[in-house]
């Protein structure tokens, strides 16, 4: 078994992006390089949480000159993303190599539930950098319209093909449930193309049963496997 490698980067940069989302910038490691929508392992360089790793996807472009990860911040427990919500710049973060199965094969339907928007994030800034968006559309389920990531980049990016649905609260402007057969059979006619998954897991494989009930083809649909 190959010995994961690991870097120790420090945090450059701090934003608060939603109310429960914070982006945080860091130093790229010389050499290093991913594919849009991959993730890797993270821990935070102090004695608690050095030898604890949790799964984040980098929202950056490869080509930048940092690195950079968006990530929704539960406070509601003593997790890891707790601990990361209260670093400041400065601090450090022990960074592994790039992972994950979500990537781009072409033009589809991306479909995705709060904070399963990151790996989405990078693909969508390739595609738009390479004038390539055109063709792909984002169903965005979130909780209220305050939870959204990104939600103006998103629009700016793919315009009318950005659809956001909200399932506690009804808002002009925005569609109203749960991304269910009947939701996707209104927003969808051509279930040939490709789709990509990312959210809670109950709605992933929810999502999975339904797209081939529908006519999409199992080889087609691209999730975190």
């Amino acid at each position: 078994m190959v010995e994961e490698k690991e870097y120790l980067v420090e945090i450059k940069d701090i934003a608060q992006i939603t109310h429960d989302v914070k982006r945080f910038r860091f130093d790229k490691p010389k050499g290093y390089e991913f594919t849009p929508g991959q993730a890797n392992n993270v821990s935070i360089n102090n004695d608690r949480w050095r030898n604890e790793k949790r799964e984040f996807t980098f929202t950056c472009l490869p080509d930048k000159e940092y690195l950079e990860l968006t990530i929704k911040i539960y406070d509601d427990h003593d997790g890891m993303t707790h601990a990361l919500g209260k670093l400041k710049v400065g601090d450090q973060l022990i960074i592994r190599d790039p992972l994950g199965t979500i990537h781009y094969t072409g033009k589809g339907v991306f479909i995705a539930g709060g904070a399963g928007i990151t790996p989405f994030i990078a693909i969508l800034r390739q595609l738009k950098k390479e004038n390539k968006t055109e063709g792909n559309t984002l169903i965005f389920a979130n909780k209220t319209e305050a939870d959204i990531i990104l939600k103006d980049e998103l629009k700016e990016i793919l315009g009318d093909n950005c659809i956001f649905i909200l399932s506690q609260e009804k808002k002009e402007g925005y569609d109203f449930g749960r991304v269910d057969e009947d939701y996707l059979k209104s927003k969808i006619s051509d279930f040939s193309q490709n789709f990509y998954l990312c959210g809670p897991p109950p709605m992933v494989i929810s999502l999975q049963k339904i797209l081939p009930k529908l006519g999409a083809k199992v080889e087609n649909i691209v999730f975190e496997r």
